[in-house]
């Protein structure tokens, strides 16, 4: 069945916005479904689908653009929906715009220029080749390029992941235990999980492995005071909730006031009883004073580029330069300083950040052991045997796609010394 010939346009529209990569393109595209709600879901999955394929092949698409007839948007909304639903699915194309699409579909794209199959931009392709070599860039780029996974978190207070594996498959939806993660779940497509009762009860969450990873390196136990320093929208702390099984005192502090609302109704569902979110005005917030030296454990997951997200994100990859980079690197050495004063002598620190750039990662955790005397770096392979966690790794702990099928995250952990 061919989609109404609207849905190039509306495609066109929203590339429009999109390319000036003023905001989140997700942002930007729950606003256009909300002006346009007569669109049905086929439609707006397809105009979803067709600019994702164009923020993920931005650079060969561009490329591909500079030939064809009309304008060079409808061109790149035509090869973003040939890429997402296929071509037969297309209404209406005039037979010029189905013999020039039939030409690009006979391109081989391993042909193309290293630079173009990586669809990076220059100045991170550069960084990522420096580090890595051009094999190794092209292997993670391919991987960043590819769509996410959805994963999930058994909420341990209310199922076991073998309960929740046989309802899923019962549903029926495809799944598989996650490798890593002892409650993580791997889920194929991308069911309507709000209408599950397994969602509904709390008995699951979405959460990439990645990030229950990090949380089970934070090692919380029951009873414990622990703070999730820079929460969102609170996945982690959820997952450290629960580790905690609902006892001691688990603050979830954040500087939105938007981004924590959203934990609210995740922790109704939860059945949680010891978390306690705050909104604070900054990094040195008096609501942390009052807190400094009291603390078991401090989880900052920091406020970063987002480039191991860039699966989910593929308009972030466009949006960061080396200048925003700059600028976060000092952010995220004032909020680990901020964060370290709450740590209880004995007590573990976790930095971490959903990034692949070593400024953001082993740069910033080298600067603060140099400058706290007082904090020591555990070798995350100790950690990880410590919480049975089948990963080798040695001093800190680096995920990435293209080798462990979760999103790039980076985690360094410091215990301060009693």
């Amino acid at each position: 069945m061919r989609l109404h010939p609207a849905v190039i346009t509306h495609l066109e529209d929203v590339l429009r916005e999109v390319l000036r990569f003023t905001g989140p393109a997700d942002a930007i595209l729950s606003r256009y479904f909300r002006e346009h709600p007569k669109l049905g879901a086929r439609e707006r999955n397809a105009v979803a689908e067709g600019l994702y394929a164009v923020l993920r092949n931005k650079l060969v698409y561009a490329s591909f653009a500079e030939s064809g007839h009309g304008s060079a948007i409808r061109r790149l909304a035509l090869l973003g929906l040939a890429d997402a639903i296929g071509v037969d699915a297309l209404g209406s194309l005039s037979e010029e715009e189905t013999d020039w699409l039939g030409r690009i579909a006979q391109i081989d794209r391993n042909a193309l220029p290293a630079t173009q199959r990586a669809n990076l931009p220059q100045w991170l392709y550069d960084k990522l080749v420096a580090r890595d070599g051009e094999a190794a860039t092209l292997q993670l780029a391919e991987a960043l390029n590819s769509p996410a996974p959805l994963d999930l978190r058994v909420n341990a207070l209310k199922a076991k992941r073998e309960e929740v594996l046989a309802e899923l498959t019962k549903a029926p939806i495809q799944c598989e235990p996650t490798p890593y993660a002892p409650l993580g779940i791997r889920v194929k497509k991308k069911p309507a999980l709000q209408n599950l009762p397994l969602f509904q009860s709390g008995a699951i969450e979405v959460q990439d492995e990645g990030s229950q990873l990090l949380a089970q390196i934070v090692g919380a136990r029951r009873g414990e005071m622990v703070v999730d320093f820079c929460a969102g929208a609170g996945g982690k702390t959820l997952a450290l909730g629960a580790a905690m099984r609902s006892t001691g005192r688990l603050y979830a502090f954040d500087v939105s006031e938007k981004r924590l609302s959203k934990l609210k109704p995740r922790l109704a569902r939860s059945g949680l009883s010891n978390v306690h979110p705050a909104v604070i005005a900054h990094e040195n917030d008096a609501k942390i004073k009052r807190l400094a030296g009291k603390i078991d454990r401090v989880l900052v997951d920091a406020p970063c580029s987002g480039l191991g997200t860039v699966r989910r994100n593929p308009d972030l990859k466009w949006r960061q330069t080396p200048e925003s980079i700059a600028e976060l690197k000092t952010k995220q050495t004032s909020i680990l300083d901020s964060a370290a004063r709450l740590v209880k002598p004995g007590g573990r620190l976790v930095y971490a950040t959903c990034s692949l750039l070593d400024e953001e990662n082993e740069a910033i955790v080298e600067q603060f052991i140099a400058s706290h005397q007082d904090f020591v770096l555990l070798p995350i392979g100790a950690i990880l045997t410590e919480q049975k966690i089948p990963l080798d790794m040695q001093d800190y702990l680096k995920l990435l796609p293209h080798i462990h099928q979760t999103d790039g995250f980076f985690a360094a952990v410091l215990e301060r010394r009693k």
